[in-house]
């Protein structure tokens, strides 16, 4: 097992990694849409969904990968209304073939944000 950290994503808030490996799989922990250069968020559940997408690549380009080795994803909405625009990001962020995800309405998130996303990608090789 060995841990991922990048500079370029927002700290965690709580005492977790942002990604482990482990054989051959990167496991990225709940990414949000936090901007790392301006600590903000943006308003749109869409726009956050981007910024929350390109905050997980950057943890997984820390592991020598990019968003095309994703096989699993979790999004984690606070309202499921939001769904269609979270698609629509969602789909002009990664191509297809998509990986595998599951999407659920949570109640809230660790931070005042609309959207959470955490993924497992594989690595090109063993690890």
């Amino acid at each position: 097992m060995r841990e991922i950290t990048s500079d370029d994503v927002p700290d965690a808030l709580g005492p977790y990694s942002q990604a482990i490996v482990s054989d051959g799989t990167v496991h990225v922990s709940g990414k949000t849409g936090v901007d790392p250069e301006t600590g903000e968020a943006p308003e749109s559940v869409g726009a956050q969904t981007t910024q929350t997408l390109a905050n997980v690549e950057r943890i997984l380009e820390a592991a020598g990968i990019d968003a095309d080795a994703i096989v699993r994803a979790t999004v984690y909405l606070t309202d499921m209304d939001d769904y269609d625009e979270v698609n629509e990001a969602y789909q002009s962020y990664l191509s297809e073939p998509y990986p595998a995800r599951t999407c659920v309405e949570v109640s809230r998130l660790p931070a005042p944000l609309d959207v959470e996303i955490t993924v497992d990608a594989e690595l090109d090789g063993d690890e």
